[in-house]
């Protein structure tokens, strides 16, 4: 069931998004050489901590995934999608890296996720990243009163297409409020003029995932959580939540 959210609701989740904004702000700041990405996670901790939030990806145990995971990011490297878990891993110069974090402050939750590369970007990476930034920026720009889910999918899918990126097909963003995950789906590739009608008072995670590779497959890791490319590929992700509004579209997790 999709749930509407009033204009108060939507003034508290963006109280949620900006512990999220600050959390990927202090864990970006953090990355360098040699820093473990269990380490990520700890600044991740403080910042959700000092706020009074807590994590709904902590703990978090869908079907498909064997234990609940252990973290407040997703910390996701080079050929990792999504879903990343934050372990004793270094980061290494040149390593490019996802990361993905929210927060529920008094019972709404917001979600976010940006890529970044320790040190100096490879042209190919930094085509990645700014291409998969596009897209989210697409797709925002689509979310607005009377368009429809298929219009956001068509935005982000054609920009990653375009430029000769995969698309997974199976993740994507989502509905989001009292719970990090609600409906509605929101692919990232589809056909315009499709699925549901954008209301003032939706509030969804947009989530572009392109793989540099071109190809759409990927498998999970041994750890039951972490995404890989099937081609060794780097990935990108960025993500915002986005209010649908009379407006127009108002993001809850920008700084």
């Amino acid at each position: 069931m999709v749930e509407i959210k009033t204009d108060a609701s939507m003034d508290a989740m963006r109280v949620a998004g900006r512990v999220v904004a600050d959390a990927l702000a202090a864990v970006r700041a953090a990355a360098a050489p040699g820093v473990r990405l269990r380490d990520l996670d700890e600044v991740a901790r403080a910042v959700l901590r000092e706020a009074g939030a807590t994590s709904p990806f902590l703990g978090y145990r869908p079907s498909f995934a064997p234990t609940p995971f252990p973290a407040v990011i997703c910390a996701s490297v080079n050929d990792a999608i999504v879903h990343g878990v934050p372990d004793g891993t270094r980061l290494r110069d040149g390593d490019l890296v996802s990361v993905d974090c929210g927060a529920v402050v008094d019972g709404w939750a917001g979600d976010s996720a940006l890529s970044f590369t320790v040190g100096a970007p490879r042209p190919e990476d930094q085509r990645l990243m700014d291409t998969t930034r596009r897209a989210l920026e697409a797709g925002i720009a689509a979310a607005v009163v009377g368009a429809r889910i298929g219009d956001i999918s068509h935005a982000i899918g054609s920009v990653g297409r375009a430029a000769g990126y995969g698309i997974p097909e199976d993740f994507g963003g989502h509905g989001i409020g009292r719970t990090m995950h609600e409906d509605p789906a929101v692919p990232n590739d589809g056909r315009p003029n499709r699925g549901l009608v954008l209301r003032h008072g939706l509030v969804i995670a947009i989530e572009p995932m392109f793989l540099a590779g071109g190809g759409n497959a990927y498998y999970a890791d041994s750890d039951g959580w972490t995404l890989r490319t099937t081609d060794g590929s780097r990935a990108a992700h960025f993500e915002h939540t986005v209010a649908v509004t009379d407006d127009g579209p108002r993001v809850l997790t920008l700084p």
